[in-house]
């Protein structure tokens, strides 16, 4: 599942579009005390039980390419550089407002099945077995592969390092 060599699937003969979908710490409608930490062990195993199932049926329909869990802000890390010298900051960051908590990647036929995707991840149940409506950002992948055009190309920018 995670060999980036693999053969994309194809949709209308060309790859099939690619959608990063990101969750962040914020625990949607869910204002438990203490986030998670507030959860009974019941809820717990609901919520990640949930996610197995739902990563299995995605997998298993070809759709999820890659998921990781992240570590919590405060074992992050931000860099800054220069180019000649390089500062690392450790955490906690309390100036920011969203971190990641990790992220998936999913091959959809079109982005109303990338979006019905991200709404499945959202209804992800908390406290008392309710849907934490958690918050997922949905951005499709560049690829120049995909169907892309040449517009799409020239408004992603070049990179490059010399």
């Amino acid at each position: 599942m995670n060999d980036a060599h693999q053969e994309r699937p194809k949709w209308k003969g060309e790859d099939m579009p690619r959608y990063l979908m990101i969750l962040n710490y914020t625990g949607g409608v869910d204002k438990t005390p203490g986030g998670m930490a507030g959860w009974s062990a019941e809820e717990l195993q609901g919520h990640a039980s949930y996610y197995e199932r739902l990563n299995k049926a995605l997998t298993d329909s070809g759709e999820l390419v890659q998921l990781e869990a992240l570590t919590p802000p405060d074992q992050a890390f931000v860099v800054t550089s220069d180019g000649t010298d390089t500062t690392v900051t450790d955490g906690p960051f309390q100036e920011f407002k969203e971190w990641v908590a990790g992220y998936m990647i999913i091959d959809a036929e079109t982005e109303a099945r990338a979006l019905e995707i991200a709404g499945l991840y959202s209804a992800v149940p908390g406290a008392g077995g309710r849907s934490t409506q958690q918050p997922v950002q949905v951005r499709r992948m560049y690829h120049g592969t995909d169907g892309s055009s040449v517009e799409d190309t020239i408004a992603f920018g070049e990179a490059s390092i010399e």
